[in-house]
């Protein structure tokens, strides 16, 4: 018994959607699989997900498979002004909504704008928060250490000198004591020793 016409259109469920996604995305990456190793092609599949998640396939470099299509197909298509045109039109809008979505996750980071956000959103940005400070945190508090610890070795090179100082200075005072009594017992001064 075969199977019965299946009518395309979106499947409404989500659960039933992802399911028959999944299948069918392994089905055609498979049958992608069988006309290369069979036919000897060189065949390359891209695939989205609704999630955005990318899947592929390539019977050789993706690069350059991608690279002979557009040198193929798409180099007549892009050189035309209206296409070139298009393309940075689209591209620049794709630029500005991600630099609007920045701004505003900035906004709220810095603790504005929040009324729009839901209450998981509200928990996500905390939990952002909460890692960012303790990361924050935790860079200060490796730096003191670094910053502690040199100044202790400092602190112990210093004291090291000021023994070895303290030793010479003594040494001299040893001597200059020396050198006074030898002169008072020979009654010659220590000026007059050096003359």
């Amino acid at each position: 018994m075969g199977r019965g016409k299946v009518e395309v259109k979106r499947i409404e469920n989500p659960t039933s959607r992802q399911v028959s996604f999944s299948k069918r995305r392994n089905g055609v990456l498979k049958k992608a699989y069988e006309l290369a190793v069979l036919c000897d092609a060189e065949v390359a599949v891209v695939i989205f997900s609704p999630s955005g998640k990318a899947y592929q396939f390539s019977s050789h470099d993706i690069d350059g498979t991608l690279a002979r299509y557009r040198k193929y197909v798409g180099q007549s298509q892009f050189n035309h002004p209206l296409s070139r045109a298009l393309v940075w039109k689209s591209e620049m809008e794709d630029m500005n909504r991600s630099i609007s979505s920045l701004e505003a996750r900035l906004r709220h980071f810095s603790g504005e704008d929040l009324e729009p956000l839901t209450i998981k959103e509200l928990k996500r940005l905390e939990r952002q928060l909460s890692v960012g400070i303790e990361r924050v945190r935790s860079k200060m508090r490796r730096i003191i250490s670094e910053h502690t610890s040199q100044l202790k070795k400092k602190y112990k090179g210093l004291q090291e000198e000021h023994s070895r100082l303290q030793k010479r200075l003594n040494q001299l005072k040893d001597v200059a004591e020396t050198t006074t009594r030898i002169s008072d017992a020979d009654g010659v001064s220590v000026l007059e020793m050096f003359v």
